[in-house]
């Protein structure tokens, strides 16, 4: 329980910092006495950010009596562990504040943070007495703790809304856990006008201005929101904060399947995937027709329903459940799997009609950025996009599902039908003796993706031309190999990989080390 307490002693004790109202000094400890106050501070009524108890410090009109009287050092230990049990079994819903010990003028002094409580109104034993039996919720008056009767004890149920998980300051980091840089970078993507003043406020005031940053002044926090856009490591606060990207080539049952892990600030995440996938997993057919001039187009999946599938995994996921956000792909389907389900208020028939209209939401927060960024318009309507992109596409509906008791999310999207053959003939093609050495040697140098310098070193070759006329440029003809950044062919970040050909024909070379069957 002992901690570093966010103000300095002195300032404390003198009140330069801290109002009169959010202090309450006890002489000695009174387990009861200091019961009620702790849940008053943690009902935080005035929403000052809850305060500080003194023990071991007499108080006289509002001001604290030095030197203090003290309390006995042997006695800390058996205290700190008093007000546990307190925490556990005096109050409602449990709550446990910080402490820490100081010796002040040779006295022993304990100090109790108590913040605003995220699961308010509190409640406390009116009695520890065995026979008491009675419960009461305590609010601050002034610098006094009272109990909450009348108009005050209603006004407090009021309160009675869980503060939901995206907007809760985070105490276990600091407001140097919030990067600038990224804070910039969004505010010009979407063109705030506080970007311009990004360099003259502190991280404080910018944050505050911003709704990322809460709690007293003596104490702000970054609030999760802030930590999940603009920290370079959310999972290091929030594990299985990620998206999980997953081929099985062979089928979900099979025995290989490649995988790509996204993790980092939810923005940057949530486009990786999405272009990840489209890059790698989405492929057009055209077919011509001879009776008339519009060829047919259509993709295995539409990228539109694949962005709405992933933003909505992201938007809607509980980020305190340690379960990533996960995409399989298969020469069937694409699943977006996420934790939970969606909100209770939701029927699963509307749901699946694309007709539902949800009266909360989990992380309305997270919701707020992402329509910032124009990746959601945050008003139920991600399900009737994916319903229409599926459709324009040609392709079978969706399917939506979820258990009785709405653990988990699923969207599945089937693959476009016309396109399963397509997609069968590009996993088995037919190699030809026209594919030279060269080629061969290409293919088997390329492990991932690579840049043009990485395979050359790989071939122990040094001329650009000659690597470019005999080796590349007839892979790509060949369609054994692919650019990862096809409409940029002359980009500086410009790598190659191989194709499914490229790497069937792989496999042939590993079952064939002579090349005798290629």
């Amino acid at each position: 329980m002992t901690s570093k307490l966010p103000i300095n002693l002195t300032d404390l004790l003198r009140q330069r910092t801290v109002e009169g109202e959010r202090i309450e000094y006890k002489a000695g400890w009174n387990p009861e006495s200091v019961l009620h106050t702790l849940c008053a501070f943690a009902n935080d009524f005035q929403n000052l950010g809850g305060g500080y108890i003194i023990i071991g410090v007499e108080e006289r009109n509002g001001r604290p009596v030095l030197p203090p009287k003290g309390i006995d050092p042997d006695s800390l230990d058996a205290i700190q562990k008093e007000i546990l049990g307190l925490g556990h079994h005096a109050l409602q819903p449990n709550y446990h504040p910080l402490s820490a010990s100081y010796e002040v003028e040779g006295k022993s002094v304990l100090i109790l943070w108590v913040p605003g409580g995220e699961t308010r109104p509190y409640r406390a034993k009116v009695s520890l007495s065995k026979e008491g039996k009675e419960w009461a919720y305590y609010i601050r008056k002034q610098s006094s703790t009272v109990r909450a009767r009348g108009e005050n004890e209603r006004e407090l149920l009021g309160l009675a809304a869980t503060v939901p998980f995206d907007d809760r300051y985070n105490q276990s980091a600091s407001l140097d856990d919030l990067s600038p840089r990224l804070i910039e970078d969004f505010l010009r993507e979407v063109g705030s006008d506080l970007a311009h003043d990004v360099g003259n406020l502190s991280m404080e005031a910018l944050g505050r201005q911003m709704n990322i940053v809460g709690g007293p002044s003596e104490a702000p926090f970054p609030k999760n929101v802030g930590l999940l856009f603009f920290n370079e490591a959310p999972h290091r606060f929030f594990p299985a904060t990620q998206i999980d990207v997953v081929w099985f080539p062979e089928g979900a049952g099979g025995d290989r399947f490649e995988e790509k892990i996204f993790q980092g600030p939810l923005a940057r995440i949530t486009r990786d995937a999405i272009d990840f996938i489209q890059r790698n997993y989405l492929k057009e057919t055209v077919i011509k027709h001879p009776d008339r001039p519009e060829a047919e187009r259509f993709w295995n999946f539409p990228h539109a329903a694949i962005e709405e599938a992933v933003v909505n995994a992201v938007y809607h996921r509980s980020y305190e459940i340690r379960e990533p956000v996960e995409v399989r792909i298969t020469a069937e389907e694409l699943v977006v799997l996420s934790f939970p389900g969606p909100d209770r208020s939701i029927r699963m028939a509307d749901l699946r009609a694309g007709k539902a209209v949800s009266r909360r939401y989990r992380n309305r927060r997270i919701g707020e950025f992402l329509k910032e960024l124009e990746l959601t318009e945050g008003r139920s309507t991600g399900i009737p996009k994916i319903l229409r992109a599926m459709k324009a596409n040609g392709s079978p509906a969706p399917v939506f599902e979820s258990d009785k008791d709405r653990t988990s999310f699923v969207i599945r999207l089937p693959v476009h039908e016309r396109a399963v053959q397509e997609r069968a003939l590009e996993v088995t093609p037919q190699v030809t003796p026209q594919v030279t050495p060269q080629v061969h040697k290409l293919v088997t140098a390329i492990r991932g993706e690579l840049a043009r310098a990485e395979i050359m070193e790989g071939l122990g070759l040094k001329d650009r031309m000659h690597f470019a006329n005999d080796y590349l440029q007839p892979a790509l003809d060949a369609g054994l190999v692919e650019m990862t950044i096809p409409d940029k062919p002359k980009s500086s970040k410009q790598k190659y990989r191989l194709t499914s050909a490229g790497k069937a024909l792989l496999e042939q070379q590993a079952r064939s080390p002579d090349g005798s069957d290629v």
